[in-house]
Protein backbone atom coordinates (compact mmCIF):
# COMPACT_ATOMS: atom_id res chain seq x y z
CA UNK A 1 0.00 0.00 0.00
CA UNK A 2 1.27 3.58 -0.75
CA UNK A 3 0.60 6.07 1.76
CA UNK A 4 1.21 9.67 2.13
CA UNK A 5 3.78 9.11 4.46
CA UNK A 6 4.54 7.34 7.62
CA UNK A 7 3.22 9.62 10.28
CA UNK A 8 -0.46 9.91 7.99
CA UNK A 9 -0.55 6.06 7.93
CA UNK A 10 -0.30 6.12 11.09
CA UNK A 11 -2.85 8.71 11.96
CA UNK A 12 -4.99 6.74 9.53
CA UNK A 13 -4.64 3.71 11.29
CA UNK A 14 -5.58 4.96 15.11
CA UNK A 15 -7.94 7.83 14.28
CA UNK A 16 -9.61 7.98 11.11
CA UNK A 17 -10.95 5.06 10.89
CA UNK A 18 -12.13 1.98 13.49
CA UNK A 19 -12.88 -1.77 13.38
CA UNK A 20 -15.06 -3.04 15.49
CA UNK A 21 -15.58 -6.49 15.99
CA UNK A 22 -19.18 -6.69 18.12
CA UNK A 23 -20.81 -10.05 18.17
CA UNK A 24 -21.75 -10.55 14.37
CA UNK A 25 -21.09 -6.21 13.87
CA UNK A 26 -18.09 -5.64 11.95
CA UNK A 27 -17.72 -1.57 11.61
CA UNK A 28 -15.51 0.65 9.91
CA UNK A 29 -14.80 4.37 8.74
CA UNK A 30 -14.53 5.27 5.34
CA UNK A 31 -13.14 9.15 5.24
CA UNK A 32 -12.78 9.67 1.28
CA UNK A 33 -10.48 12.65 0.62
CA UNK A 34 -8.46 14.46 -1.62
CA UNK A 35 -4.74 14.07 -1.59
CA UNK A 36 -1.67 13.93 -3.27
CA UNK A 37 -0.35 10.40 -3.82
CA UNK A 38 2.62 8.84 -5.60
CA UNK A 39 1.95 5.20 -6.19
CA UNK A 40 5.03 5.33 -9.93
CA UNK A 41 6.88 8.00 -8.49
CA UNK A 42 4.71 11.22 -9.75
CA UNK A 43 2.88 13.00 -7.69
CA UNK A 44 -0.50 13.92 -8.70
CA UNK A 45 -4.36 14.47 -6.41
CA UNK A 46 -6.38 11.51 -6.42
CA UNK A 47 -9.64 10.82 -4.53
CA UNK A 48 -8.35 8.25 -1.56
CA UNK A 49 -10.07 6.53 1.24
CA UNK A 50 -8.15 7.60 4.81
CA UNK A 51 -5.54 8.94 2.49
CA UNK A 52 -4.45 5.54 1.05
CA UNK A 53 -4.30 3.68 -2.54
CA UNK A 54 -5.40 0.94 -2.67
CA UNK A 55 -7.68 1.34 0.02
CA UNK A 56 -7.99 -0.56 3.43
CA UNK A 57 -8.64 -3.68 3.69
CA UNK A 58 -12.23 -5.37 4.75
CA UNK A 59 -11.59 -8.31 6.62
CA UNK A 60 -15.52 -10.40 8.15
CA UNK A 61 -16.92 -14.11 8.27
CA UNK A 62 -19.51 -15.41 6.68
CA UNK A 63 -22.00 -14.77 9.79
CA UNK A 64 -20.84 -10.93 9.97
CA UNK A 65 -22.97 -7.93 8.92
CA UNK A 66 -20.70 -4.91 7.88
CA UNK A 67 -21.21 -1.40 9.08
CA UNK A 68 -19.65 0.93 6.61
CA UNK A 69 -19.85 4.65 7.24
CA UNK A 70 -18.71 6.69 4.41
CA UNK A 71 -17.78 10.17 5.35
CA UNK A 72 -17.49 12.08 1.86
CA UNK A 73 -14.49 14.57 2.56
CA UNK A 74 -13.92 15.78 -1.19
CA UNK A 75 -13.23 18.84 -2.08
CA UNK A 76 -11.31 19.16 -5.39
CA UNK A 77 -13.17 20.76 -8.45
CA UNK A 78 -11.02 18.87 -10.76
CA UNK A 79 -12.48 15.37 -9.80
CA UNK A 80 -16.04 14.15 -8.69
CA UNK A 81 -17.35 15.36 -5.39
CA UNK A 82 -20.10 13.49 -4.50
CA UNK A 83 -19.34 9.85 -4.20
CA UNK A 84 -21.09 6.11 -3.96
CA UNK A 85 -19.31 3.12 -2.81
CA UNK A 86 -20.14 -0.43 -4.72
CA UNK A 87 -19.05 -3.75 -2.53
CA UNK A 88 -18.30 -6.05 -5.83
CA UNK A 89 -19.60 -9.49 -5.71
CA UNK A 90 -21.44 -9.26 -2.45
CA UNK A 91 -25.05 -10.23 -3.29
CA UNK A 92 -26.91 -8.07 -1.15
CA UNK A 93 -29.64 -10.27 -1.03
CA UNK A 94 -32.78 -7.53 0.47
CA UNK A 95 -30.31 -4.84 1.05
CA UNK A 96 -30.42 -3.30 -2.68
CA UNK A 97 -30.09 -0.13 -1.42
CA UNK A 98 -26.70 -0.75 -0.21
CA UNK A 99 -25.53 -2.31 -3.46
CA UNK A 100 -23.67 1.23 -4.43
CA UNK A 101 -23.65 2.34 -8.21
CA UNK A 102 -25.16 5.88 -8.33
CA UNK A 103 -28.46 5.85 -10.19
CA UNK A 104 -29.72 2.58 -10.27
CA UNK A 105 -29.98 1.61 -6.15
CA UNK A 106 -29.17 4.85 -4.55
CA UNK A 107 -28.47 8.80 -4.86
CA UNK A 108 -24.66 9.58 -4.34
CA UNK A 109 -23.46 10.88 -0.83
CA UNK A 110 -23.01 14.71 -1.57
CA UNK A 111 -19.64 16.66 -0.54
CA UNK A 112 -20.15 16.75 3.16
CA UNK A 113 -22.52 14.36 4.00
CA UNK A 114 -22.07 10.76 5.37
CA UNK A 115 -23.86 7.64 5.18
CA UNK A 116 -23.41 4.12 6.94
CA UNK A 117 -23.89 0.84 4.22
CA UNK A 118 -25.23 -1.99 6.82
CA UNK A 119 -24.77 -5.45 4.73
CA UNK A 120 -25.41 -8.60 6.22
CA UNK A 121 -23.23 -11.43 4.82
CA UNK A 122 -26.07 -14.31 4.90
CA UNK A 123 -23.08 -16.86 4.69
CA UNK A 124 -21.13 -15.21 1.93
CA UNK A 125 -17.45 -15.82 1.85
CA UNK A 126 -14.93 -15.31 -0.64
CA UNK A 127 -12.44 -12.53 -2.37
CA UNK A 128 -14.53 -9.17 -3.40
CA UNK A 129 -13.53 -5.71 -3.75
CA UNK A 130 -14.81 -2.05 -3.53
CA UNK A 131 -14.65 0.98 -5.59
CA UNK A 132 -16.56 4.10 -6.31
CA UNK A 133 -19.50 3.80 -8.46
CA UNK A 134 -20.05 6.84 -9.71
CA UNK A 135 -18.84 7.61 -13.32
CA UNK A 136 -15.19 7.66 -13.61
CA UNK A 137 -14.40 8.19 -9.79
CA UNK A 138 -13.05 5.03 -9.12
CA UNK A 139 -10.13 5.73 -11.85
CA UNK A 140 -9.07 8.05 -9.43
CA UNK A 141 -8.18 6.03 -6.40
CA UNK A 142 -11.59 4.70 -4.82
CA UNK A 143 -10.50 0.97 -4.55
CA UNK A 144 -9.95 -1.73 -2.26
CA UNK A 145 -10.26 -5.29 -1.12
CA UNK A 146 -12.92 -7.11 1.03
CA UNK A 147 -11.67 -10.94 2.49
CA UNK A 148 -14.59 -12.65 3.95
CA UNK A 149 -12.84 -15.60 5.38
CA UNK A 150 -14.70 -18.75 5.78
CA UNK A 151 -13.97 -20.78 9.23
CA UNK A 152 -15.29 -23.76 7.35
CA UNK A 153 -13.60 -23.05 4.11
CA UNK A 154 -13.21 -26.81 2.21
CA UNK A 155 -9.66 -25.66 0.91
CA UNK A 156 -8.21 -24.86 4.32
CA UNK A 157 -6.15 -27.80 4.43
CA UNK A 158 -4.06 -26.50 1.58
CA UNK A 159 -2.53 -23.32 2.74
CA UNK A 160 -0.70 -22.39 6.12
CA UNK A 161 -1.20 -18.44 5.59
CA UNK A 162 -4.10 -16.21 4.79
CA UNK A 163 -4.04 -12.45 5.97
CA UNK A 164 -3.71 -9.01 5.30
CA UNK A 165 0.28 -9.97 3.80
CA UNK A 166 -0.74 -12.32 1.37
CA UNK A 167 -3.45 -9.91 -0.85
CA UNK A 168 -2.32 -8.37 -3.92
CA UNK A 169 -3.53 -6.10 -6.28
CA UNK A 170 -3.09 -5.24 -9.69
CA UNK A 171 -4.35 -2.23 -10.95
CA UNK A 172 -3.40 0.73 -13.32
CA UNK A 173 -3.17 4.35 -12.44
CA UNK A 174 -3.17 7.63 -14.70
CA UNK A 175 -1.65 10.69 -14.39
CA UNK A 176 -4.19 12.53 -14.79
CA UNK A 177 -8.10 13.46 -13.09
CA UNK A 178 -10.28 10.85 -14.71
CA UNK A 179 -12.85 13.48 -15.22
CA UNK A 180 -9.96 15.65 -17.97
CA UNK A 181 -8.69 12.65 -19.59
CA UNK A 182 -12.27 11.15 -20.06
CA UNK A 183 -13.76 13.83 -21.98
CA UNK A 184 -12.13 13.44 -25.58
CA UNK A 185 -12.60 9.62 -25.31
CA UNK A 186 -16.18 10.64 -25.48
CA UNK A 187 -15.77 12.91 -27.99
CA UNK A 188 -14.45 10.18 -30.46
CA UNK A 189 -10.99 9.28 -29.38
CA UNK A 190 -9.36 6.07 -28.03
CA UNK A 191 -9.67 4.45 -24.61
CA UNK A 192 -7.40 6.59 -21.99
CA UNK A 193 -4.53 4.30 -21.45
CA UNK A 194 -2.81 4.65 -17.85
CA UNK A 195 0.56 5.74 -17.23
CA UNK A 196 1.30 2.31 -15.36
CA UNK A 197 0.56 -0.74 -13.82
CA UNK A 198 0.68 -1.30 -10.28
CA UNK A 199 0.86 -4.22 -7.19
CA UNK A 200 -0.43 -3.41 -4.04
CA UNK A 201 -0.18 0.17 -5.34
CA UNK A 202 3.02 0.43 -6.04
CA UNK A 203 4.56 0.88 -10.24
CA UNK A 204 6.87 2.51 -12.26
CA UNK A 205 6.28 4.76 -15.46
CA UNK A 206 8.82 5.02 -18.56
CA UNK A 207 11.11 7.76 -17.29
CA UNK A 208 10.24 7.99 -14.03
CA UNK A 209 11.94 7.02 -10.99
CA UNK A 210 13.01 3.55 -10.05
CA UNK A 211 9.84 3.20 -6.51
CA UNK A 212 11.20 0.35 -4.59
CA UNK A 213 9.29 -3.00 -5.61
CA UNK A 214 6.29 -4.20 -3.89
CA UNK A 215 7.65 -7.06 -1.62
CA UNK A 216 5.97 -10.59 -0.33
CA UNK A 217 7.27 -11.96 2.51
CA UNK A 218 7.32 -15.72 2.65
CA UNK A 219 8.97 -18.60 4.58
CA UNK A 220 10.23 -21.65 3.04
CA UNK A 221 8.39 -24.73 3.99
CA UNK A 222 5.03 -22.59 4.11
CA UNK A 223 2.15 -22.52 1.89
CA UNK A 224 0.31 -19.29 1.27
CA UNK A 225 -2.96 -17.72 -0.29
CA UNK A 226 -2.83 -15.21 -2.47
CA UNK A 227 -5.73 -13.61 -2.83
CA UNK A 228 -4.99 -11.79 -6.57
CA UNK A 229 -7.84 -9.09 -7.38
CA UNK A 230 -7.52 -6.37 -10.01
CA UNK A 231 -8.82 -3.70 -8.95
CA UNK A 232 -7.98 -2.05 -12.43
CA UNK A 233 -10.35 0.64 -14.62
CA UNK A 234 -9.04 -0.44 -17.74
CA UNK A 235 -6.02 -3.10 -17.86
CA UNK A 236 -5.74 -6.99 -17.62
CA UNK A 237 -2.84 -9.03 -16.49
CA UNK A 238 -1.11 -11.85 -16.94
CA UNK A 239 -0.18 -13.02 -13.61
CA UNK A 240 2.65 -15.35 -12.42
CA UNK A 241 5.43 -16.01 -10.28
CA UNK A 242 8.70 -16.90 -11.03
CA UNK A 243 9.74 -20.73 -10.04
CA UNK A 244 6.62 -21.78 -8.32
CA UNK A 245 2.88 -23.57 -9.88
CA UNK A 246 -0.23 -21.72 -8.44
CA UNK A 247 -2.86 -23.73 -7.41
CA UNK A 248 -6.52 -22.27 -8.26
CA UNK A 249 -8.79 -22.73 -5.41
CA UNK A 250 -11.30 -19.56 -5.61
CA UNK A 251 -12.70 -17.26 -8.66
CA UNK A 252 -14.92 -14.33 -8.03
CA UNK A 253 -15.34 -15.85 -4.18
CA UNK A 254 -16.55 -19.39 -5.16
CA UNK A 255 -14.68 -22.11 -4.31
CA UNK A 256 -13.31 -24.47 -7.19
CA UNK A 257 -11.51 -27.76 -7.77
CA UNK A 258 -8.38 -26.92 -7.05
CA UNK A 259 -6.16 -26.77 -10.44
CA UNK A 260 -2.65 -26.09 -10.65
CA UNK A 261 -1.14 -23.59 -13.28
CA UNK A 262 1.93 -21.61 -13.75
CA UNK A 263 -0.24 -18.40 -14.97
CA UNK A 264 -3.42 -16.63 -15.33
CA UNK A 265 -5.25 -14.22 -17.01
CA UNK A 266 -7.09 -11.59 -14.95
CA UNK A 267 -9.70 -8.53 -16.29
CA UNK A 268 -10.82 -6.08 -14.35
CA UNK A 269 -13.14 -6.82 -11.66
CA UNK A 270 -12.07 -10.38 -11.59
CA UNK A 271 -10.46 -12.38 -8.29
CA UNK A 272 -8.82 -15.41 -8.03
CA UNK A 273 -7.00 -17.00 -4.64
CA UNK A 274 -4.15 -19.35 -5.30
CA UNK A 275 -2.03 -21.49 -3.16
CA UNK A 276 2.01 -21.21 -3.39
CA UNK A 277 4.17 -23.47 -2.01
CA UNK A 278 7.44 -21.81 -0.86
CA UNK A 279 9.76 -24.46 -1.58
CA UNK A 280 12.10 -23.20 -3.59
CA UNK A 281 15.56 -21.78 -2.64
CA UNK A 282 15.83 -19.14 -0.22
CA UNK A 283 16.17 -16.13 -2.49
CA UNK A 284 14.27 -13.18 -4.65
CA UNK A 285 11.61 -14.32 -7.25
CA UNK A 286 9.59 -12.07 -9.61
CA UNK A 287 5.78 -11.90 -9.53
CA UNK A 288 5.08 -10.85 -13.27
CA UNK A 289 1.58 -8.73 -14.54
CA UNK A 290 2.41 -7.66 -17.24
CA UNK A 291 -0.64 -5.70 -18.52
CA UNK A 292 -3.23 -6.36 -21.43
CA UNK A 293 -5.16 -3.39 -23.48
CA UNK A 294 -5.29 -1.76 -26.16
CA UNK A 295 -3.70 1.23 -27.86
CA UNK A 296 -0.97 0.92 -25.55
CA UNK A 297 0.83 3.10 -27.78
CA UNK A 298 -0.87 6.29 -26.98
CA UNK A 299 0.98 6.65 -23.85
CA UNK A 300 4.59 7.04 -24.07
CA UNK A 301 5.06 6.54 -19.92
CA UNK A 302 3.17 3.14 -20.32
CA UNK A 303 5.26 -0.05 -20.57
CA UNK A 304 3.18 -2.97 -20.44
CA UNK A 305 5.73 -5.34 -19.43
CA UNK A 306 7.35 -3.86 -16.41
CA UNK A 307 4.79 -4.30 -13.63
CA UNK A 308 6.77 -6.66 -11.29
CA UNK A 309 6.68 -7.49 -7.80
CA UNK A 310 9.18 -9.58 -5.64
CA UNK A 311 8.63 -12.61 -3.65
CA UNK A 312 10.81 -12.50 -1.04
CA UNK A 313 11.99 -15.46 0.91
CA UNK A 314 13.65 -15.05 4.40
CA UNK A 315 17.08 -15.32 4.48
CA UNK A 316 17.01 -13.83 1.37
CA UNK A 317 19.22 -10.37 0.49
CA UNK A 318 17.02 -7.07 0.62
CA UNK A 319 17.23 -6.96 -3.28
CA UNK A 320 15.47 -7.53 -6.47
CA UNK A 321 15.63 -10.94 -8.22
CA UNK A 322 18.72 -11.36 -10.27
CA UNK A 323 17.13 -13.25 -13.20
CA UNK A 324 15.47 -12.66 -16.08
CA UNK A 325 12.25 -10.72 -15.49
CA UNK A 326 10.60 -11.13 -18.56
CA UNK A 327 9.75 -15.26 -18.77
CA UNK A 328 6.54 -16.13 -20.31
CA UNK A 329 4.22 -19.06 -17.78
CA UNK A 330 4.33 -22.27 -19.29
CA UNK A 331 0.46 -23.52 -18.58
CA UNK A 332 -1.89 -20.36 -17.99
CA UNK A 333 -5.21 -20.98 -17.24
CA UNK A 334 -7.93 -21.92 -19.27
CA UNK A 335 -11.33 -20.38 -17.66
CA UNK A 336 -13.61 -23.66 -19.27
CA UNK A 337 -11.50 -26.01 -17.13
CA UNK A 338 -12.82 -24.68 -13.99
CA UNK A 339 -15.33 -26.89 -12.13
CA UNK A 340 -17.24 -25.16 -9.25
CA UNK A 341 -16.25 -27.03 -5.96
CA UNK A 342 -20.16 -26.95 -4.33
CA UNK A 343 -23.41 -27.58 -6.05
CA UNK A 344 -21.92 -27.66 -9.46
CA UNK A 345 -24.50 -27.79 -13.14
CA UNK A 346 -25.80 -24.61 -14.47
CA UNK A 347 -29.53 -23.21 -13.35
CA UNK A 348 -31.78 -25.59 -15.18
CA UNK A 349 -29.44 -27.90 -16.70
CA UNK A 350 -29.40 -28.19 -20.39
CA UNK A 351 -33.18 -27.43 -20.04
CA UNK A 352 -34.44 -24.41 -22.09
CA UNK A 353 -34.33 -21.55 -20.06
CA UNK A 354 -37.29 -19.86 -19.22
CA UNK A 355 -35.92 -16.45 -20.21
CA UNK A 356 -33.23 -15.70 -23.12
CA UNK A 357 -31.89 -12.18 -23.52
CA UNK A 358 -29.50 -11.37 -26.71
CA UNK A 359 -27.39 -9.11 -25.64
CA UNK A 360 -25.28 -7.53 -28.74
CA UNK A 361 -22.53 -4.93 -28.00
CA UNK A 362 -21.04 -2.30 -30.89
CA UNK A 363 -19.63 0.94 -30.16
CA UNK A 364 -20.59 4.11 -32.32
CA UNK A 365 -17.99 6.79 -33.12
CA UNK A 366 -21.02 9.09 -34.92
CA UNK A 367 -20.87 12.30 -32.93
CA UNK A 368 -18.75 10.98 -30.07
CA UNK A 369 -17.98 7.70 -28.57
CA UNK A 370 -20.78 5.69 -27.33
CA UNK A 371 -20.93 2.12 -26.37
CA UNK A 372 -24.14 0.43 -26.74
CA UNK A 373 -26.03 -3.22 -25.94
CA UNK A 374 -28.53 -3.84 -29.17
CA UNK A 375 -28.51 0.03 -30.43
CA UNK A 376 -29.32 1.79 -26.73
CA UNK A 377 -26.46 3.44 -24.87
CA UNK A 378 -27.19 3.45 -21.34
CA UNK A 379 -27.57 6.83 -19.20
CA UNK A 380 -28.31 7.41 -15.85
CA UNK A 381 -31.58 8.33 -14.68
CA UNK A 382 -32.75 11.05 -12.60
CA UNK A 383 -34.47 9.13 -10.15
CA UNK A 384 -32.78 5.96 -8.47
CA UNK A 385 -33.99 2.68 -10.04
CA UNK A 386 -34.34 1.23 -7.07
CA UNK A 387 -36.36 3.99 -5.94
CA UNK A 388 -38.79 3.62 -9.13
CA UNK A 389 -39.04 0.22 -8.21
CA UNK A 390 -40.22 0.87 -4.60
CA UNK A 391 -42.60 3.84 -5.95
CA UNK A 392 -44.25 0.87 -7.84
CA UNK A 393 -42.80 1.20 -10.99
CA UNK A 394 -43.18 -2.98 -12.59
CA UNK A 395 -43.08 -3.15 -16.49
CA UNK A 396 -40.28 -1.73 -19.05
CA UNK A 397 -42.65 1.04 -20.21
CA UNK A 398 -42.30 2.16 -16.41
CA UNK A 399 -38.80 3.39 -17.39
CA UNK A 400 -37.49 5.46 -20.15
CA UNK A 401 -35.43 3.85 -23.40
CA UNK A 402 -31.77 5.04 -21.93
CA UNK A 403 -32.43 3.51 -18.73
CA UNK A 404 -32.29 0.13 -20.93
CA UNK A 405 -34.35 -1.26 -17.97
CA UNK A 406 -35.13 -5.31 -18.59
CA UNK A 407 -37.94 -6.69 -16.32
CA UNK A 408 -36.94 -10.40 -14.89
CA UNK A 409 -39.44 -12.48 -13.36
CA UNK A 410 -38.70 -13.89 -9.77
CA UNK A 411 -37.28 -16.70 -9.66
CA UNK A 412 -36.76 -17.48 -13.53
CA UNK A 413 -33.76 -19.05 -15.47
CA UNK A 414 -32.14 -16.36 -17.41
CA UNK A 415 -29.59 -17.19 -20.46
CA UNK A 416 -27.54 -14.24 -21.57
CA UNK A 417 -26.07 -13.82 -25.10
CA UNK A 418 -23.09 -11.81 -24.94
CA UNK A 419 -21.52 -10.63 -28.45
CA UNK A 420 -20.30 -8.31 -30.86
CA UNK A 421 -17.94 -6.08 -32.21
CA UNK A 422 -15.31 -6.05 -29.44
CA UNK A 423 -12.57 -4.22 -30.78
CA UNK A 424 -9.79 -5.49 -29.65
CA UNK A 425 -11.02 -6.01 -26.26
CA UNK A 426 -11.69 -8.30 -23.98
CA UNK A 427 -14.80 -6.92 -22.25
CA UNK A 428 -15.30 -7.86 -18.59
CA UNK A 429 -19.08 -7.69 -18.29
CA UNK A 430 -20.04 -8.23 -14.30
CA UNK A 431 -23.36 -8.73 -13.18
CA UNK A 432 -24.30 -6.88 -9.94
CA UNK A 433 -26.18 -9.43 -7.21
CA UNK A 434 -25.73 -12.84 -8.92
CA UNK A 435 -22.69 -15.19 -9.73
CA UNK A 436 -23.69 -16.64 -12.61
CA UNK A 437 -22.66 -20.49 -14.71
CA UNK A 438 -20.45 -19.60 -17.88
CA UNK A 439 -22.08 -21.97 -20.57
CA UNK A 440 -19.71 -20.68 -23.14
CA UNK A 441 -17.06 -18.58 -22.44
CA UNK A 442 -14.16 -17.93 -24.99
CA UNK A 443 -12.60 -21.34 -25.69
CA UNK A 444 -14.02 -25.01 -24.71
CA UNK A 445 -17.47 -26.40 -25.53
CA UNK A 446 -20.94 -25.57 -24.32
CA UNK A 447 -21.02 -26.97 -20.58
CA UNK A 448 -24.10 -27.12 -18.54
CA UNK A 449 -22.76 -30.00 -16.45
CA UNK A 450 -20.36 -27.87 -14.84
CA UNK A 451 -19.37 -24.87 -16.17
CA UNK A 452 -17.07 -22.17 -14.26
CA UNK A 453 -19.28 -19.64 -11.51
CA UNK A 454 -18.27 -16.25 -11.15
CA UNK A 455 -19.76 -12.36 -11.40
CA UNK A 456 -16.76 -10.94 -14.30
CA UNK A 457 -16.43 -12.79 -17.67
CA UNK A 458 -14.13 -11.95 -20.11
CA UNK A 459 -15.69 -11.73 -23.78
CA UNK A 460 -13.76 -10.98 -26.92
CA UNK A 461 -15.53 -11.10 -30.54
CA UNK A 462 -17.03 -14.68 -30.22
CA UNK A 463 -20.32 -14.96 -27.68
CA UNK A 464 -20.29 -15.31 -24.32
CA UNK A 465 -23.42 -17.57 -22.77
CA UNK A 466 -24.10 -17.11 -18.81
CA UNK A 467 -26.68 -18.65 -16.81
CA UNK A 468 -28.11 -17.61 -13.31
CA UNK A 469 -31.95 -17.69 -11.83
CA UNK A 470 -33.54 -14.89 -10.88
CA UNK A 471 -33.76 -15.33 -6.85
CA UNK A 472 -32.54 -12.07 -5.77
CA UNK A 473 -35.13 -9.36 -6.14
CA UNK A 474 -33.52 -6.27 -7.04
CA UNK A 475 -32.27 -3.67 -9.95
CA UNK A 476 -28.84 -5.40 -11.03
CA UNK A 477 -26.62 -3.53 -12.76
CA UNK A 478 -24.72 -5.91 -15.98
CA UNK A 479 -22.14 -3.86 -17.27
CA UNK A 480 -18.57 -3.64 -18.65
CA UNK A 481 -15.89 -3.54 -16.03
CA UNK A 482 -13.87 -1.02 -18.55
CA UNK A 483 -14.79 1.88 -16.89
CA UNK A 484 -14.51 3.98 -19.74
CA UNK A 485 -16.94 1.52 -21.49
CA UNK A 486 -19.52 2.23 -18.83
CA UNK A 487 -19.25 5.64 -18.93
CA UNK A 488 -19.73 5.60 -22.81
CA UNK A 489 -23.07 3.47 -21.69
CA UNK A 490 -22.27 -0.55 -22.10
CA UNK A 491 -24.63 -1.46 -19.83
CA UNK A 492 -28.27 -2.64 -18.77
CA UNK A 493 -29.79 -3.05 -15.85
CA UNK A 494 -32.12 -6.08 -14.76
CA UNK A 495 -35.24 -5.16 -12.46
CA UNK A 496 -35.70 -8.51 -11.23
CA UNK A 497 -38.94 -9.52 -9.35
CA UNK A 498 -40.54 -5.78 -8.98
CA UNK A 499 -43.21 -6.63 -6.76
CA UNK A 500 -41.29 -8.86 -4.54
CA UNK A 501 -39.51 -5.82 -4.08
CA UNK A 502 -41.85 -3.71 -2.59
CA UNK A 503 -43.83 -6.58 -0.29
CA UNK A 504 -43.45 -9.99 1.03
CA UNK A 505 -40.69 -12.36 2.35
CA UNK A 506 -38.11 -10.74 0.01
CA UNK A 507 -38.80 -6.74 0.28
CA UNK A 508 -36.15 -4.64 0.48
CA UNK A 509 -35.18 -3.04 3.41
CA UNK A 510 -34.81 0.62 2.93
CA UNK A 511 -33.50 2.72 5.77
CA UNK A 512 -34.43 6.30 6.31
CA UNK A 513 -30.84 7.31 5.54
CA UNK A 514 -31.20 6.18 2.61
CA UNK A 515 -34.23 7.80 1.50
CA UNK A 516 -32.03 11.20 3.10
CA UNK A 517 -29.79 10.68 0.02
CA UNK A 518 -31.37 11.97 -2.87
CA UNK A 519 -33.18 15.25 -1.34
CA UNK A 520 -30.10 15.82 -0.36
CA UNK A 521 -27.95 15.39 -3.75
CA UNK A 522 -30.79 16.98 -5.59
CA UNK A 523 -30.43 20.20 -3.87
CA UNK A 524 -26.37 20.52 -5.24
CA UNK A 525 -25.51 22.93 -7.54
CA UNK A 526 -25.24 21.57 -10.70
CA UNK A 527 -21.13 21.62 -10.79
CA UNK A 528 -21.53 18.76 -7.30
CA UNK A 529 -23.27 16.33 -9.11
Amino acid sequence: MVSLSPSFKLIAQLALFSVTALAADVNYVFNIVNANISPDGFSRPAVLLNGAFPGMLIEATPADTLHITVNNQLTDPLMRRSTSVHWHGLFQGRTASEDGPAMVTQCPIAPGNSYTYDIPLTGQAGTHWYHSHLSSQYVDGLRGVIVVRDPNDPHLALYDEDNVDTVITLGDWYHLPAPGIQAPYIAGGHEPVPDSGTINGVGRYVGGPSVPRTRINVVQGKKYRFRVVNISAYAGFRFSIEGHSLNVIEVDGINHVAQTVDGFDVYAGQRYSVVVNANQAIKNYWIRAPMELQHASDNDNLDTENVYAVLHYDGAPNAEPTTSADRDPETVLQEHTLVPLENPGAPGGSAPADRVIDLQFTRDTTGGTKWLFNGIQYHSPSVPTLLQIMSGASLASDFTTSEHTLILNHNEIVKIHLHGSANGHVHPFHLHGHAFDIIQGDSGPANYVNPPRRDVVGVKGGTGIIRFKADNPGPWFLHCHIDWHLEAGLAVVFAEAPAENQSGPKAQIIKPEWSALCPIYNALSPDLQ
